[in-house]
């Protein structure tokens, strides 16, 4: 799906969705970086990429830290001698409480904001003068059907990922003109580890039920969405938010 040679970003990389979505653009044969705040499952990850004979390297950040987005697009690029295709994928989620608004405390609500929503903007305001100067780059944001149909007891997680909608659309407009798409998938609930720990088998098997498909979604199936939105196929499209829930949302 042209990816060959593209070099991309990925970031909460070291498992979930992630992983396979660096997995799979490695197999598609792009260079990759693997970018994940631990530095045991970053290793692990770029090391399982170059078992396969992928170009990889691992970067260990955290993404809601400037200095260390600023440091990751620098080692990209010094490495690579560009970069492609971003993926903000990283998030605060499995982690997650769930709790009635008026005993969430401030700080774990600053905290998921500083991850997911300004996490997403640092790492785009680092890549964006790169892909500037090249003329060209991919952004493709990970949200969640959450922001449509709103879920209570989790008013953080749901308003950071409603936030990257909207970052989304004003990013897309103010670099367009330098050849730079962004977009967004909203994948529904996906059968990770990190899914598990939040919502319980039990949960799980209920949202399965609620889908038109019949099932809750694999990593590996919001995969190919991030990876047509990463590639050529999809360079007169930005701006947009693609579902990917089985048809649990229809808008």
């Amino acid at each position: 799906m042209g990816l060959k040679d593209k070099v991309i970003i990925v970031t909460g990389a070291g498992t979930g969705i992630g992983k396979a979505c660096t997995m799979e653009a490695a197999r598609r044969g792009a260079k990759v970086a693997v970018v994940d705040m631990n530095p045991g499952s970053t290793e692990q990850s770029a090391e399982d990429i170059k078992a396969i004979g992928a170009e990889c390297i691992p970067v260990v950040a955290d993404i809601s830290l400037e200095q260390d987005t600023a440091r990751m697009a620098k080692a990209v690029r010094d490495h690579f001698k560009r970069i492609d295709i971003l993926v903000n994928n990283a998030g605060l989620w499995g982690v997650l409480s769930r709790k009635p608004i008026d005993q969430m405390p401030v700080e774990e609500w600053d905290r998921v904001m500083a991850v997911n929503l300004r996490g997403t903007f640092l790492a785009i305001k680092a890549v964006y003068p790169i892909m500037r100067e090249q003329k060209y780059g991919k952004i493709i944001n990970i949200a969640s059907t959450t922001a449509f149909f709103g879920s209570p007891f989790l008013l953080h997680y749901v308003t950071s990922k409603a936030g990257i909608i909207g970052l989304t659309r004003s990013v897309a407009r103010e670099v367009g003109e330098y050849g730079i798409c962004v977009n967004a998938v909203a994948p529904g609930f996906t059968l990770t580890d990190g899914s598990l720990s939040n919502t319980g088998q039990e949960r799980a098997n209920q949202l399965a039920t609620q889908t038109i498909l019949k099932r809750v979604a694999l990593p590996q199936d919001i995969v190919g969405t991030i990876l047509f939105l990463a590639g050529p196929e999809s360079d007169f499209m930005t701006g947009q938010t693609l579902v990917v829930d089985g048809g649990m949302v229809l808008h």
